[in-house]
């Protein structure tokens, strides 16, 4: 089935910007000539493909024909780098998924590195981006362990280091008797989200029990850093957010010599692979520097 590329790229805008007006500003036609597009889009397909709203939100099918518009961006720019055409529509866009800390410690080196791309991230707790692949509403994620997507290619990129962190206050206040089940069981800790089980599955590997223990939720890496400073909680940072904090007195572990390692894979959808080559070098790059002391 041909799709008119004026529709697909109608679609993409107000997907990206949440409503017609934005997608109108963007494309330089009015929202009449993006409804226009869109009704012809839809009955083109024989399904409806946005989810009228505020903010305007695509349907499964909406969902997965934008992103096979990205895609095929992503395979024309890259054949027009090996026939050294101009690339006269700009640079292509892919879609991500990238976990939280992953993003707050070292993606944004890689995305400096990927020259000819427009990034579309969808950030989320490093459990579930996989998930974002499966349904195939992304390109490519980075995910948690070595489990390959059916369909794409993994690429291993070694372990993100967490640390148990907490003030010295903090210590002093919840875990004067020693860090145990029972203390850990009602000091507070930080939770990104209602997905995020890096806190409980530390406390499961430190006492051999299930505890889900009172929760702050903060869905951000940089406030987590800055809420275990304050004295809100206890919570499970990357390493190198964390360094500079304990080494000046601010933060210390929770327990010393504990720490949880996470194995990262980067997943591509293996018809982009090629495409997306070269963000794929500069993530192992990015990596790299990232692990050097």
């Amino acid at each position: 089935m041909l799709l008119d590329p004026n529709h697909l790229s109608a679609l993409s805008a107000i997907l990206r910007h949440g409503s017609f007006e934005a997608a109108a500003a963007e494309l330089a036609v009015t929202p009449s000539a993006i409804s226009q597009r869109i009704k012809a889009l839809e009955d083109r397909v024989g399904a409806a493909l946005i989810n009228r709203g505020a903010p305007c939100s695509g349907t499964p099918a909406g969902l997965r024909i934008a992103r096979h518009a990205e895609d095929i961006g992503l395979l024309e720019a890259k054949l027009a780098r090996e026939l050294t055409l101009d690339q006269s529509t700009g640079p292509a866009r892919v879609r991500v998924a990238v976990p939280a800390d992953v993003l707050a410690t070292w993606f944004i080196e890689a995305m400096a590195q990927a020259e000819g791309l427009l990034f579309d991230l969808v950030v989320d707790d490093q459990d579930h981006s996989a998930e974002w692949l499966r349904r195939g509403e992304v390109s490519a994620a980075i995910t948690v362990g070595g489990q390959p997507v059916a369909g794409c290619d993994p690429v291993a990129l070694g372990d993100l280091r967490y640390l148990p962190t907490a003030s010295p206050a903090f210590m002093r206040r919840w875990f004067a008797d020693g860090v145990t089940a029972r203390t850990l069981a009602v000091a507070p800790c930080l939770t990104f989200n209602r997905k995020d089980s890096l806190q409980r599955s530390w406390i499961t590997a430190q006492t051999g029990q299930r505890i889900s223990p009172p929760s702050h939720f903060l869905p951000t890496s940089h406030g987590f850093v800055e809420a275990a400073i304050a004295g809100i909680g206890w919570g499970m940072n990357p390493v190198s957010l964390v360094q500079d904090a304990i080494e000046n007195g601010k933060l210390c572990p929770v327990l010393p010599n504990a720490p949880l390692d996470v194995p990262l894979t980067w997943q591509v959808v293996r018809v982009l692979a090629p495409s997306l080559a070269p963000l794929t070098a500069a993530i192992r790059r990015a990596v790299a520097a990232s692990a050097e002391p």
